[in-house]
């Protein structure tokens, strides 16, 4: 899709190193939603509510987190991957979420990132495949 975005739109398109970490992270943030709701969606026919909630609930910081530490401990991410998440998460932020620790909040960061530069390196089934692990882990 990203490749298709450049297209559509003229973008010359930057490499993947002069991103900073912060903007792969609201990158990965769109992209982690958009798969959510593709995903809920598919799930069947619910109110916007019961949509919106469960939605909520996996793209929370909290949630994130659990995801990242569990791919993490399940040696799922390659050394470049592991790099990209510490650079995510280890960036000076100003901010965290209010039901989430400082330290779930920097996860989630380093996790948004890591799948903002999967984005945009057209990497689309590395994305879904962290994403499906992720989520195996919360169970």
């Amino acid at each position: 899709m990203e490749e298709s975005i450049r297209k559509s739109f003229d973008l010359s398109g930057r490499a993947p190193e002069t991103y900073s970490p912060l903007t792969l992270a609201y990158i990965g943030d769109a992209v982690y939603e958009l798969i959510i709701r593709t995903v809920i969606s598919e799930e069947g026919e619910a109110s916007a509510k019961a949509h919106t909630k469960k939605g909520t609930q996996l793209a929370k910081a909290v949630t994130q987190a659990q995801m990242a530490r569990g791919l993490i401990a399940d040696d799922f991410l390659t050394e470049e991957e592991q790099s990209v998440y510490k650079r995510g998460r280890n960036t000076s932020i100003t901010h965290s979420a209010k039901n989430a620790t400082v330290s779930e909040y920097r996860a989630a960061t380093g996790f948004e990132a890591l799948i903002g530069w999967l984005f945009i390196q057209n990497r689309d089934g590395r994305i879904f495949e962290l994403v499906r692990r992720g989520w195996e882990t919360l169970q």
